[in-house]
């Protein structure tokens, strides 16, 4: 049965299933952080302050996520900084620190967008009420950006839920990584990455559905 070779190895599909949620957890916590907080450099009008949003986003969107994995894994050790004096540890912090900034600049885009979206005659109105430029940005505009963005914001979520593989090579034993030693183990590599292509499926999908829920019962609360 395709990917029932996972019930012959559950301890390495599913050690990898775990990896995979937690570093999408935590990497789509750190991308929607920085990615808000960029995205409010980059409408500020201090100039100062958009030009760095403005170059973070451009660094890590023209940056290969590969490259950024193995330079937090490798290259920040040789430079004196690590994260853990642990070798797991660090590598997997490594990995859901790189899905974070990574992911960050696009969010920092459509969060932007957002942003820019907000009608112009309400943010006059919030200055006339004397509301300063941090209070109407929690007040008027996130509230209504984060509603208008959704979709968006989901489809980055499933795509770094996809790009949690990449992290296989930097040697976090995630699903794609759990697929690879089932195959090397066993020579039967289409069943090892069909089983890993449907776990993949069991996180995405719920998400989109998620995702779609959301956005409807944001459309019904307007």
């Amino acid at each position: 049965m395709p990917g029932g070779i996972a019930f012959e190895f559950p301890q390495l599909y599913f050690t990898g299933l775990w990896l995979t949620i937690q570093i999408s957890v935590l990497g789509l916590l750190g991308a929607l952080v920085l990615g808000t907080l960029v995205a409010v450099l980059r409408v500020s009008p201090i100039a100062p302050l958009g030009w760095i949003g403005a170059a973070y986003v451009e660094f890590f969107r023209n940056t290969p996520l590969v490259a950024l994995l193995f330079f937090l894994f490798l290259g920040l050790p040789l430079i004196g900084l690590r994260f853990s004096t642990d070798t797991f540890e660090n590598i997997f912090r490594a990995a859901a620190v790189g899905m974070g900034l990574y992911h960050g600049a696009y969010v920092a885009e459509v969060v932007r967008g957002g942003l820019l979206g907000v009608d112009r005659g309400q943010i006059e109105a919030a200055r006339s009420l004397g509301l300063s430029y941090a209070q109407m940005l929690r007040y008027v505009q996130l509230p209504q950006t984060f509603r208008s963005v959704i979709p968006p914001l989901g489809n980055i979520g499933i795509a770094l839920v996809k790009n949690t593989s990449l992290a296989s090579t930097i040697g976090v034993a995630e699903l794609l990584y759990a697929a690879e030693i089932v195959e090397s183990r066993t020579f039967r590599a289409e069943e090892a990455f069909i089983a890993a292509t449907l776990l993949y499926l069991v996180l995405t999908i719920p998400l989109g559905i998620a995702v779609n829920a959301l956005e409807r019962r944001m459309l019904v609360a307007r």
